[in-house]
């Protein structure tokens, strides 16, 4: 009879490696499992080896993204919906650091590029109904727009989640996100307004 294998124990190996990176430990199969109960053979019955584990960790760290952006309420303000996919993004930073830290290493490969990308998708397909709606102007590419705004979350995730600024420092995503989409045409009464509502969240 084959033994089913446990995903609780899949994601603590994923959590524990993340951990330890961000702690600047060595992660060898002997560390990994260290206290855990577990033979080194788990990370081969899980993983296929040290490879897969790395590989498994920065999908993981996607996987949970894409399941907090989904999440963010759509509504009849897409501005508003831009900057809460912003917010979510933050605060998946803020939840999982360690994870974070993985994600975005291009040294070690994903199980499934096509779902890391949908997570920048969730901004482009916000940013062209902000666009269809008029708030936007018809010359802006919502790729670019989206991506724009991605950076600005990712400088902040990256500055407070895994770097030296404060929490306080998020509510520099306000007046970023607005001098942007201000830019790309939208009104900025207006645009502040729905940003603040979508940031709030």
């Amino acid at each position: 009879m084959v033994r089913r294998k446990d995903p609780a124990v899949r994601s603590l190996l994923i959590e524990r490696a993340a951990q330890m990176l961000a702690a600047r430990q060595p992660v060898t199969l002997r560390s990994l499992v260290a206290g855990t109960g577990m033979s080194t053979m788990a990370v081969y019955t899980y993983f296929g080896g040290m490879d897969g584990l790395w590989t498994a960790m920065r999908q993981e760290g996607f996987t949970r993204l894409a399941a907090r952006l989904a999440t963010v309420e759509t509504t009849d303000d897409p501005v508003r919906d831009l900057a809460a996919l912003g917010a979510a993004y933050l605060s998946n930073a803020l939840a999982v650091p360690d994870l974070y830290r993985v994600m975005f290493d291009a040294g070690f490969e994903l199980e499934d590029a096509a779902a890391a990308d949908d997570t920048l998708h969730h901004l482009v397909r916000t940013a062209e109904r902000a666009k269809t709606a008029g708030r936007f102007r018809d010359d802006v590419d919502p790729l670019e727009l989206a991506t724009q705004s991605w950076t600005v979350g990712h400088g902040l995730a990256s500055l407070v989640a895994t770097g030296p600024l404060p929490p306080q420092a998020l509510a520099h995503g306000v007046p970023l996100l607005t001098a942007l989409f201000v830019g790309a045409g939208d009104d900025p009464v207006r645009c502040r307004r729905s940003v603040e509502l979508g940031w709030a969240l």
